[in-house]
């Protein structure tokens, strides 16, 4: 078979798009190319936060600043934003996906534009809110896709590349806001020796962090593990947490409890604070190594076994009683 070589133009899967972990003092940039909010200070206005009522028009422009040495060609677009499942970061849809929030919302004056080596252009753009919108945040961006195609992948199949960088979104819209947050499906899967003592131990403990509300939230997570008769096994904060968890977004997490015990029963206890909510989640854990648990099931076997035999034996060499008439 002829090797096969696919370019793929659309690039939905392999879109990398910059955007950085959290709002900062710096546009979005890849080294490359910048696209932040139009202002007269470079850096003074990184992100684009807006507000806005329901069936209301607002109207801005971004820029994109080309920091190479020869001319690049970007498609500028609106999109949804959403936090990813591997780590929860900030990330927005690609162009071909369907925009259902602010990024449906906007229209950018133009679409596709050329930026001269080492200058800037700035197209202005329209943001009109439905007037059936829901209250509460919509967060997105304004995406330079880079028209260019670079070559990735390896082996027979040869995939094409597009670079983006987008200028984060926050927009609100007026009317009541929710705060909502849920610590759901916590589980641990526990790792032991087979002898206690003969060995390290550790458990993962794995949970949902779910935005039930229509605001973006800045979650801390404790988490807690208790013992027999109360004992802490376990007391301390987070740091995998991602900084903004967006509205109506789940992520799945896990922590490593490295030292896990190795025989004991207990709970252990997930806690979520945000803005005005403090939700918790609970898993109980048996730590029984299979060596003692097969001991004890022997054991236990045998001694039935034994005490069967008994009552047998007993049964057998108890006199017969007769009576006469």
């Amino acid at each position: 078979m002829r090797t096969l070589y696919v370019l793929l133009l659309s690039v939905l899967s392999a879109l990398l798009v910059t955007l950085g972990a959290a709002p900062s003092a710096e546009a979005a940039e890849n080294g490359e190319w910048a696209v932040y909010p139009a202002a007269a200070q470079l850096g003074s206005r990184p992100y684009f936060f807006l507000t806005a009522d329901p069936g209301s028009t607002i109207t801005d422009r971004v820029t994109v600043a080309n920091k190479t040495a020869a001319p690049l060609t970007f498609r500028l677009y609106g999109a949804d934003a959403y936090n990813t499942d591997r780590d929860g970061g900030f990330a927005v849809r690609t162009q071909r996906e369907k925009q259902t929030g602010a990024g449906a919302w906007i229209k950018p004056e133009r679409t596709r534009i050329t930026v001269p080596p080492g200058s800037a252009v700035t197209v202005p753009y329209t943001l009109t809110v439905p007037a059936d919108a829901d209250p509460g945040d919509h967060p997105g961006a304004l995406v330079a896709l880079d028209e260019r195609i670079s070559p990735g992948g390896r082996g027979s199949v040869a995939v094409g590349v597009q670079r983006a960088v987008a200028a984060r979104l926050y927009l609100r819209v007026n009317g009541p806001t929710v705060p909502a947050l849920a610590v759901e499906d916590v589980t641990l899967d526990q790792d032991r020796p087979l002898v206690p003592g003969t060995g390290a131990s550790s458990a993962v403990v794995s949970y949902t962090l779910h935005n039930r509300g229509n605001v973006t939230l800045n979650p801390k997570v404790a988490l807690r593990a208790e013992g027999l008769f109360g004992r802490t096994l376990l007391d301390r904060d987070l740091a995998k947490v991602p900084s903004e968890l967006l509205p109506r977004q789940k992520i799945r997490l896990t922590e490593r409890w490295t030292g896990s015990p190795q025989l004991d029963w207990g709970d252990v206890t997930l806690t979520a604070i945000a803005k005005d909510v403090n939700e918790t989640g609970t898993v109980s854990f048996l730590a029984l190594p299979w060596f003692a648990a097969a001991t004890l099931v022997v054991g236990g076997a045998v001694g039935l076994f034994g005490l069967r035999i008994r009552r047998h034996r007993a049964a057998r060499t108890e006199p017969s009683a007769h009576v006469s008439t």
